[in-house]
């Protein structure tokens, strides 16, 4: 619709009440970013055939071992020309939950929209952070999706189609009047026992994982990771539905709604968010050891003791000034090949993205800037397939807003000590950083609240110290 033609709609739109105009110009503006997203895929991304690929902690060469060349071309990791581990690569990166944009699900809590096409992102970057999470916590790092390897590509005219007709359908929908959609239940209990041998009953086990911790993050009120949940705890930081979030305060949104999920295959999970780019291991090994009152632990979170949490450690930071400073670059490879490195949550200024691993100068990361439409994840045999991404993204270090979060995954006490002793090495400052992006402080930091009584600054940066405490730290935090 051009300029002139969208002006002589509003004005046709005078003759109605208040209220419907603003439904519709939500609904327009809807599914305007909708059209706007489905354009955004580009052409295929090129990995270098001579250097190693790291994806949260695996190691992945695209070199076969007879091959002595030592040209530098570069090739899409998917053609079949190119030799190595690009099978086993496809099919990791193609596992991992990825969460985009979504349109037509119930409005959002305090408003009327019915997506979050162009100002959900960084939220859907926390979502498949904590995905990757709940992977390790129920699957494990070795786990891949057995449909991963039949994703087709995204194809960008079939998905632009899609789009312009739908834009034509909801505006046309909007005019008549017609009801939007109702909220579809909650996810139900899929833990039915597996017939056939103990390998196959293992392998329909993980599927049923898989199921639910997907239809944790779907798109209705009644999801105990969806982002109507999230936005419902964003309004108690200030924030609204469509407005933009920044990593930190998603961050403390995501340990709100971890430890807030009534589901009892979450109680055996919590998390932790730093304070003041600290981390304070007393507070993190109390998350451990403490029971979540009023739940209890069921097969699905049989991994861990009740009394023996596995904790998501979010640690907010900010690696420079008004860019990423590059000796950081370094910092972000090393952490990145860590096993238990659920990713980072950033991307570039206003547009954010999830860090999943890098190649050379390079991040591979997931897109959420791809509007898909909802599905109810309240039946037995949702697909799937629009959770996964068969398409890895790259930017350049350089591109990398300074703003992120780091996510770590600690399984037990024991497990953290080991993390705490490696990271530490890895937060070693060279001569030149000559400061660490975070510190471990051992004893307990004081409760952070988020919305008693911050300026906006300080629900962005919730690491940025509060003149009102008295507690020293070691490691202030220090723009370079």
């Amino acid at each position: 619709m051009c300029g002139n033609g969208f002006q002589s709609f509003l004005v046709q739109m005078q003759n109605k009440g208040s209220d419907e105009v603003e439904r519709l110009r939500t609904k327009f503006l809807s599914v305007w970013h909708n059209v706007k997203y489905s354009w955004a895929l580009k052409s295929k991304t090129s990995f270098s055939r001579n250097s190693p690929v790291l994806l949260l902690g695996k190691c992945y060469h695209f070199k076969a071992e007879d091959d002595d060349s030592p040209t530098e071309a570069c090739h899409d990791p998917f053609d079949e020309d190119v030799m190595g581990n690009v099978e086993a690569f496809r099919k990791d990166f193609a596992s991992r939950v990825w969460l985009t944009y979504r349109e037509e699900f119930p409005p959002l809590p305090g408003s009327s929209l019915t997506s979050d096409c162009g100002w959900g992102c960084m939220l859907r970057a926390g979502q498949m952070m904590l995905a990757q999470a709940l992977i390790l916590h129920f699957l494990g790092r070795d786990w891949t999706w057995s449909g991963a390897l039949a994703l087709q590509p995204l194809d960008t005219e079939t998905w632009t189609t899609t789009a312009a007709k739908r834009l034509v359908a909801s505006l046309e929908a909007s005019l008549q009047g017609s009801p939007g959609p109702s909220d579809h239940g909650s996810p139900p209990a899929h833990f039915a026992q597996a017939p056939g041998s103990a390998e196959e009953a293992d392998a329909h086990l993980k599927d049923m994982y898989h199921r639910t911790l997907v239809s944790w993050f779907g798109d209705s009120p009644s999801a105990q990771l969806g982002l109507h949940r999230l936005v419902r705890l964003g309004l108690t930081m200030g924030k609204q539905a469509g407005d933009w979030y920044g990593p930190a305060v998603v961050a403390h949104i995501l340990k709100k709604a971890v430890e807030e999920a009534m589901d009892p295959g979450l109680a055996g999970i919590t998390a932790y968010v730093s304070q003041d780019c600290t981390v304070y291991s007393a507070d993190v090994i109390d998350s451990h050891r403490a029971p979540r009152s009023g739940q209890i632990d069921q097969p699905l979170s049989a991994s861990t003791l009740p009394d023996n949490r596995a904790v998501i450690i979010l640690v907010p930071v900010r690696l420079g000034g008004e860019k990423t400073n590059p000796d950081y670059f370094n910092f972000a490879k090393s952490i990145l090949s860590l096993e238990y490195c659920i990713g980072i949550i950033g991307g570039k200024p206003k547009q954010a993205c999830y860090f999943v691993g890098f190649q050379d100068d390079s991040l591979i990361y997931m897109d959420p800037h791809y509007c898909q439409s909802f599905v109810d994840v309240s039946t037995s045999d949702f697909p799937l397939q629009s959770y996964h991404c068969p398409s890895p993204k790259k930017m350049p270090f350089s591109k990398m807003d300074p703003s992120c979060t780091i996510g770590f995954y600690s399984r037990s006490v024991q497990d953290y000590e080991r993390i705490r002793q490696e990271l530490s090495k890895v937060l070693q400052p060279s001569a030149k950083e000559k400061y660490p992006a975070f510190t471990f402080v051992q004893g307990h930091g004081r409760d952070y609240d988020l919305s008693a009584g911050l300026t906006p600054e300080k629900r962005e940066w919730p690491f940025i110290r509060d003149p009102r405490r008295t507690v020293t730290t070691a490691g202030d935090f220090v723009l370079l």
